[in-house]
């Protein structure tokens, strides 16, 4: 069974850091794109970053480029969202997607990944 667990979210204050981490197991996604999502509060699933296997491309959306970064440790199947400078539009459950096909391209759409986490909230207060 593929689980993807989320880790990390909490409560900061605007400004402050968190690291969200991804755990995979079931099995391998080490050389699939894997990525971050967010769903506030009253509003739809929006893509966060993503990255591929293959040439280590990564894809951010425009309103978390330059304060977050996303990693990966392929030998163990995680993934890493280093959020930095956090504002309170920021505050979301977060999620873990991976694709279920190796050396894809990452997509920004959700509907381009097979498995999802359960989520991890993130609250920035002002």
């Amino acid at each position: 069974q593929v689980q993807l667990v989320e880790s990390g979210g909490g409560l900061v204050q605007a400004g402050e850091s968190l690291r969200l981490s991804c755990a995979a197991s079931g099995r391998t996604f080490s050389w699939s794109p894997m990525g971050w999502f967010r769903q506030a509060p009253g509003k739809e699933r929006e893509f966060v970053a993503s990255a591929s296997y293959i040439y280590g491309n990564t894809y951010y959306a425009d309103s978390v480029k330059g304060r977050f970064t996303i990693s990966r440790d392929n030998a163990k199947s995680m993934v890493f969202l280093q959020m930095n400078s956090l504002k309170p539009e920021d505050t979301a459950v977060y999620y873990c997607a991976a694709k279920d096909r190796a050396y894809a391209t990452a997509s920004i759409s959700s509907s381009g990944y097979d498995y999802w986490g359960q989520g991890t909230m993130v609250t920035v207060s002002s």
